[in-house]
């Protein structure tokens, strides 16, 4: 029997096992699924969002046993873990409050002697495929709006978060969901791409990496599903000369930072205007230096371990390459007790004379480095916030908010945020450009996304 193992970044012990499903069991959960189908497609969705609403208040009355789980699974430090729980029930929330009229038939203007409507119609089967980093939060984008649309749902979550899962199903179980419409599935990368290409699956919403996405391409090639994909990112911000300095200080330091930058939509790259530049660069260095690097069980901490010592080796690997090539550090490793190479315990990093030839201003880092570079003008922090291959959210501080939308609009990004950074409004459009994926969740456009246009065109008979 295959086991899947969830080794704690914490200590490095195994935290979950559990076994794969074999072909028998996901032929089973498929089976499930399709009588499931039906029925609750002809549910209201009065009914189906009285179930999310019971299954949200089940899950957020488990907070704290759930933010302990996060905690050892996937290193988030305690006393942030709550967090991530009440972000997914004001996700799911927001999406239940609008499914009905954003689900509502469209009609037409009257036109003598015929009905016109369009109706959402739901896609039938989702297979969620969600990531560790937020698991909570990347899966209730795709998951509650799937539901509530009228789709049954396959969740299969990484093998760093496992109980996550779990505990998903285990809410709307509990608040009376109908068997087979929400399932999970532990599945080997190999059976993962195979049931993409199962034919009940008729909708996949991955997060993750560009190789991930890719192979949810491939394996979904020719079979006319629909897919949604956020994968990468190396978001940018841009403080210009007019911005709150402190402000931008304190929200950039900590979009790039919190969860020890582990963030998709974390602030990998900051561009000052050269007349902040120098007090950015002094203010940033010394509230950087203020993390402690810790234990993620340990209150205190306020930057945890990397998901594994080989995120953290490659995000050491970064730096050291961009300072030989010209880059200055300046944090001192050695005053963050636990940084050791080899393990997943890395210190924060703010890198200054860095510039678009280093890989660590280039590839995504998914750690606690950020470079700092100096601009002249907008023009020239366009330019270097759109170099990238990347495209999820870019954030702009700036007291003139005219100025800063004429640039926001230019910007080659999903969200572009104005004064804030690394957060999700429920109630806007979540999708990246570029190789930040394709695709929508959340907000009345996000439903689009789960469901397919079918149209009535009645001619009334005399």
């Amino acid at each position: 029997m295959d086991l899947l193992h969830c080794i704690s970044p914490i200590d490095g012990s195994t935290y979950v096992e559990r076994p794969l499903a074999v072909a028998a069991e996901i032929a089973a959960a498929l089976e499930r699924a399709e009588r499931a189908r039906g029925p609750w497609k002809a549910t209201p969705v009065a009914e189906r969002v009285a179930i999310a609403r019971r299954a949200i208040a089940a899950f957020a009355q488990r907070e704290t046993p759930l933010a302990e789980e996060l905690c050892w699974m996937m290193g988030r430090p305690i006393r942030y873990a709550p967090g991530e729980i009440r972000g997914f029930v004001e996700r799911a929330s927001y999406m239940a409050d609008i499914a009905e009229s954003a689900l509502a038939d469209i009609r037409l203007p009257d036109k003598p002697g015929f009905m016109r409507m369009i109706r959402r119609e739901p896609l039938g089967l989702a297979l969620v495929i969600a990531p560790w980093n937020y698991p909570y939060l990347t899966a209730v984008n795709a998951v509650v709006p799937a539901l509530l649309a009228g789709n049954c749902v396959l969740l299969k979550h990484s093998a760093q978060t496992p109980l996550c899962a779990e505990r998903m199903v285990e809410a709307f179980v509990e608040a009376g969901l109908p068997s087979g419409v929400f399932q999970y599935l532990h599945l080997s990368h190999g059976d993962t791409e195979r049931l993409i290409q199962a034919d009940p699956v008729r909708h996949v919403a991955f997060t993750g990496s560009v190789a991930g996405g890719t192979m949810v391409e491939r394996a979904a090639a020719g079979r006319f599903i629909s897919a949604g994909l956020e994968l990468g990112g190396k978001d940018p911000a841009y403080v210009r000369a007019d911005a709150n300095l402190g402000h931008a200080v304190e929200t950039a330091v900590d979009g790039a930072f919190f969860n020890s930058g582990q963030s998709c939509c974390g602030i990998e790259r900051i561009y000052v205007h050269v007349d902040l530049y120098d007090a950015f660069v002094e203010q940033a260095v010394a509230l950087v230096s203020q993390y402690r690097l810790g234990r993620s069980d340990d209150p205190e901490t306020t930057l945890g371990p990397l998901v594994r010592a080989e995120a953290a080796d490659f995000v050491r690997g970064q730096t050291r390459e961009a300072v030989e090539q010209g880059a200055r550090a300046h944090l001192d490793p050695a005053a963050f007790g636990p940084d050791r190479p080899g393990s997943a315990y890395l210190a924060p990093q703010v890198l200054t004379g860095v510039h678009h030839g280093m890989r660590v201003m280039r590839e995504e880092s998914f750690g606690p480095v950020v470079g700092i570079q100096r601009v002249r003008d907008d023009e020239e922090a366009l330019a270097l916030m759109n170099d990238s291959p990347y495209g999820l959210t870019a954030a702009i501080f700036s007291q003139d908010e005219a100025a800063a939308l004429g640039l926001a609009d230019r910007v080659e990004a999903g969200t572009v945020f104005l004064n804030r950074c690394d957060y999700l409004d429920p109630a806007l459009a979540w999708t990246g450009v570029k190789h930040s994926g394709r695709g929508c969740t959340l907000s009345r456009v996000g439903y689009e996304h789960l469901t397919r246009p079918k149209s009535f065109h009645f001619k009334t008979v005399p």
